[in-house]
């Protein structure tokens, strides 16, 4: 089965750079309306057959713009949602937010910014519903998550996606497709970006994994 993991469109905590991590969060702003309807477009030729997304405003408004191009429904997954900042939650630094995140990769997956989540706590939720997601034997399914989760748990699973994902990032509406199944494994099939938004406030603050 081919599975696609998309970022959801953008928001104004986006712009700003924030860590806007707790539901319910933001609205997708003008911008991000208009970025999910292109998402729709980009999407047409996968022919996906089922939709989930976190339970989070933005990747619901975002996966329902998706879902309705193909006449389907969004079912929402709160295991799909963002890893916390805890303490950090709404700070416009990120830097202890991105050194946890690195340290998971680095063999410390305990590790976690006090009131947020380990590396090992957000892998044991994330591949919980990614196997929900894909239970039912669709042949393409959609998820419509978050940056620093979709990048942490596809360097988890698709360690070769590593260093492109470090070097590019992963801005609204990225979407990485992979081959296979929860068991077997995943084989990335690639990472389609969209057009570059100089407005989303992470693409100034390097190596930044958020939102």
């Amino acid at each position: 089965m081919r599975l696609l993991l998309a970022r959801h469109a953008r928001t104004a905590s986006n712009v700003s750079g924030l860590l806007d991590t707790a539901p319910p969060g933001p609205d997708l702003d003008a911008y991000g309306v208009a970025q999910a309807a292109r998402l729709a477009e980009r999407l047409v030729v996968e022919q996906v057959s089922a939709v989930f997304s976190s339970d989070l405003l933005r990747a619901v408004q975002t996966a329902e713009t998706v879902a309705a191009s193909f006449g389907l429904g969004v079912q929402q997954l709160s295991g799909l949602r963002e890893i916390g900042a805890g303490d950090d939650e709404m700070s416009a630094d990120l830097r202890r937010y991105v050194a946890v995140l690195r340290s998971w990769g680095t063999g410390d997956p305990g590790a976690r910014i006090s009131g947020g989540e380990s590396g090992l706590e957000f892998a044991a939720r994330f591949d919980a519903a990614v196997r929900r997601a894909v239970a039912d034997g669709h042949p393409t399914v959609l998820l419509v998550s978050h940056g620093a989760a979709i990048r942490a748990w596809a360097g988890y699973v698709m360690p070769q996606l590593r260093a492109d994902l470090l070097s590019r990032g992963l801005p609204n509406t990225a979407v990485i497709a992979a081959d296979g199944d929860p068991d077997a494994g995943w084989v990335p099939a690639g990472i389609d970006y969209p057009d570059t938004d100089p407005d989303d406030g992470f693409t100034v603050k390097p190596g930044v994994v958020a939102d």
